[in-house]
C-alpha cells in the first residue's frame, strides 16, 4: 500500500475538499454513509451500488471518484475502505430486473440493498432521488467528486463490478468483457451483432442493435 503515500498538492487540495464538504454533517465519522452505483449505461450485467460509512480517522487521501483512478490504485483503495470501513454494503439489481422495471428502478433497487442494514442517521447519495429508506437521504449532483464518502463507495462498487465482469468474461470470451466492461464499444457490438446477445445482455438496451444478428443466445 505504499503508492497511496504522498498524494500531490492538487489532489491533496481535492481531497480536503472532499472531507470538509462531508465534515459539514455532525454525523461525520459515526453514522454518515455515502452510496453510489455503477454499470448504468452498459449494455450487459448487473448495476452495482455500494453504502458505506468510512471512520473519522483514518482518513485516507487517495480517495476519490473511482474514474479518476487507475485500476490498480481503485484495488487498493478498495482494499483500504474495506478494511476500516465501519459500515460496508454492495447491493446489485439484475439483467432481468433492469428490463423488467428500467435502469433508474434497477438502480435504486440496487442502493436500497446495499443499504439495507446500513446503521445511518443520513446517507449521501450520487444523484439518485425517491429511494425507500428509512433514514434522510441527501442527493448531490456529481456526488462522487464532491463526497469523500460517495467517492470512497463509488471505488467499492466500480471495483465489485469490474470483478464480476471478469468472471463473466471467462464464460462468454467473445464479448471481450474484460476491457470494455459490458460498454457498448465498437467490438462488443460487433460482437452482439454476430453472436446474439447472452442471458446477461440488457435487452431493453438492445433494440436495433439485435435486428441484423442472429437472435438471442
Amino acid at each position: 500500500m505504499s503508492r497511496l503515500v504522498n498524494p500531490s498538492a492538487k489532489r491533496m487540495t481535492h481531497f480536503q475538499a472532499m472531507v470538509a464538504y462531508d465534515r459539514q454533517f455532525d454525523a461525520f465519522g459515526y453514522t454518515l454513509a455515502g452510496m453510489d452505483e455503477v454499470g448504468r449505461g452498459p449494455l450487459f450485467g448487473s448495476v452495482v451500488a455500494a453504502c458505506v460509512i468510512m471512520p473519522g480517522d483514518p482518513l485516507f487521501p487517495w480517495i476519490d471518484d473511482s474514474k479518476n483512478l487507475s485500476v490498480k490504485r481503485r484495488e487498493e483503495l478498495d482494499e483500504r475502505i474495506r478494511e476500516h470501513a465501519l459500515y460496508l454494503g454492495v447491493g446489485e439489481a439484475s439483467v432481468k430486473e433492469i428490463d423488467q422495471y428500467n435502469i433508474l428502478s434497477a438502480t435504486r433497487l440496487a442502493m436500497e440493498r446495499a443499504a439495507a442494514k446500513v446503521p445511518a442517521s443520513l446517507c449521501l447519495v450520487d444523484a439518485v432521488q425517491g429511494l425507500n429508506l428509512p433514514f434522510s437521504i441527501h442527493s448531490i449532483i456529481h456526488g462522487d467528486a464532491t463526497s469523500y464518502h460517495i467517492a470512497a463507495a463509488s471505488i467499492v462498487a466500480k471495483v465489485a463490478r469490474d470483478r464480476m465482469m471478469k468472471e463473466l468474461s471467462v464464460r462468454y470470451p467473445q464479448y471481450s468483457l474484460e476491457s470494455n466492461k459490458g460498454y457498448g464499444t465498437v467490438a462488443h457490438l460487433a460482437a452482439i451483432r454476430k453472436h446474439g446477445a447472452t442471458p446477461e445482455h440488457r435487452l431493453s438496451f438492445l433494440q436495433g442493435i439485435l435486428s441484423g444478428s442472429e437472435g438471442n443466445k
